[in-house]
């Protein structure tokens, strides 16, 4: 994950002042080197470093922090609050124009993610209860425009394309088709190039004259670390961008673009990338980016995907079971695919605050939880409804059909029965509220028998 790397080392500098009473200004400086080194191994870039430093090491060193009962932690929030300014006061959001369509024009290099975020953005907008379309702009890159056909069905939404026409006309043509059509957002899916070219840029220039877009938007790889900085800038220079779409950050990436882009362009970061599937698109919040580097978990954002994946039906069903004492494994199988939606387990974990740098990745095993649901599937509609009657026999089938080891069913069945118990215990009074909590918990049950 990003920036897991720098979180570490920081938390190791922040670990040292705490071990300090009082702070004096050599410790602080101290501390400042560490944090600069740290900055610079995650790749931002060198003049950002600097600036960073001295605003932190000017508040650092002020009366008001040495004289304090708790230095380390006010030291720590100084850190906080730079780091936010450094990505972005605010959060910064889609400028909709008072008459539809929105316009917005994606630029950026060749394998940056573009086209593919282009329908992530399309389909976060169609969450939002707007109605976008797609425009197939890049009519050089093979398969380019067959590729965001099929990103667009998966988004489930429109894309209009017109072959190998100008990029020009196709951007105008499209615009025209949303207006008539009752289309309030158009996303032009430009050509992405794998280095600057100028002729290319120039086709930019004149698809921005011709559309005049609300939004211009680049997609910077995080991966590709100071690189993406330059790459922004000259953007930045040839068409005046309105904001960044950083993509990857979910990889092993050292995350130095996030922190040097706004205050190497003056453009903010309207969203990330987190994940290859089109859901795994999120605002950019630079305070919680800030919460996550500094290893205080993501809360907010840990809330909005259990929100984004809690089923009304689904928690009214299990209420009416939790009532009755009447829940099996088809229900806990159900609750599963709930938690699944959220992400994976490594992701949600480094949200909880306390736990990043706790708990390694090469400690978290994805597929526990498929293991698990392979378990329940390999069983009979009778043995979900009634898991009692599941024999050793019947154990030594179900482990045999789902890849596992008798032990693994056995670890399970046991979990189940304590998870009963429990559901009896809160059987009766807030239904919904108890079958949210228990869709809340499940991973307390994977821990139990090792599986999560």
């Amino acid at each position: 994950m990003a920036f897991e790397g720098l979180s570490e080392k920081l938390g190791k500098v922040f670990k040292n002042l705490k071990g300090y009473g009082k702070l004096n200004e050599k410790t602080v400086k101290e501390a400042m080197r560490e944090v600069k080194m740290a900055l610079l191994e995650a790749d931002v870039s060198y003049k950002v470093v600097k600036q960073f430093v001295s605003d932190v090491s000017e508040r650092a060193v002020g009366a008001e922090v040495l004289n304090s009962l708790t230095p380390a932690q006010q030291v720590i929030d100084i850190v906080h609050d730079e780091l936010c300014k450094l990505m972005g006061s605010t959060n910064a959001r889609i400028d909709f124009p008072s008459k539809p369509p929105c316009i917005i024009m994606m630029c950026g290099l060749q394998g940056a993610g573009k086209t593919t975020h282009s329908a992530k953005i399309a389909k976060y907008l169609k969450a939002q209860n707007r109605r976008p379309m797609l425009a197939a702009c890049d009519i050089y890159r093979p398969a380019a425009i067959d590729q965001l056909k099929v990103v667009g069905e998966k988004a489930g939404v429109k894309v209009f394309e017109m072959g190998q026409e100008n990029p020009v006309k196709i951007a105008k043509e499209s615009i025209k088709f949303a207006r008539d059509n009752g289309y309030d957002v158009v996303i032009l899916d430009t050509a992405g190039r794998l280095h600057i070219d100028e002729a290319l840029m120039n086709e930019l220039r004149e698809i921005k004259a011709g559309t005049s877009p609300n939004e211009i938007l680049l997609t910077v790889d995080s991966m590709t670390g100071q690189d993406a900085v330059n790459v922004a800038q000259t953007f930045n220079d040839a068409l005046d961008i309105t904001g960044v779409v950083l993509t990857k950050l979910d990889g092993d990436t050292r995350g130095g673009a996030a922190l040097s882009v706004l205050s190497v362009t003056g453009k903010p970061i309207k969203f990330a990338g987190v994940g290859e599937k089109l859901d795994d698109l999120e605002l950019f919040h630079p305070d919680r980016m800030a919460d996550r580097i500094l290893g205080m978990g993501d809360v907010l954002s840990l809330i909005e995907k259990a929100k984004e994946s809690y089923d009304e039906k689904e928690a009214e069903k299990l209420a009416k079971k939790l009532q009755t004492s009447k829940f099996d494994m088809n229900d806990l199988l159900s609750q599963f695919e709930q938690i699944e939606k959220m992400g994976s387990v490594s992701s949600l974990i480094k949200m909880i605050p306390g736990m990043s740098g706790k708990i390694k990745e090469e400690d978290i095993d994805e597929r526990r939880m498929p293991r698990i649901k392979a378990i329940i599937y390999s069983m009979t509609k009778r043995e979900r409804e009634k898991p009692s009657i599941i024999d050793a026999k019947r154990k030594r089938r179900i482990a045999a059909g789902s890849g596992t080891k008798v032990e693994d069913v056995n670890n399970l069945l046991k979990q189940f029965d304590m998870m009963q118990k429990m559901m009896k215990q809160m059987s009766g009074k807030g239904g919904k509220r108890n079958a949210f909590k228990m869709m809340r918990n499940m991973g307390n049950m994977g821990n139990m028998g090792g599986f999560m």
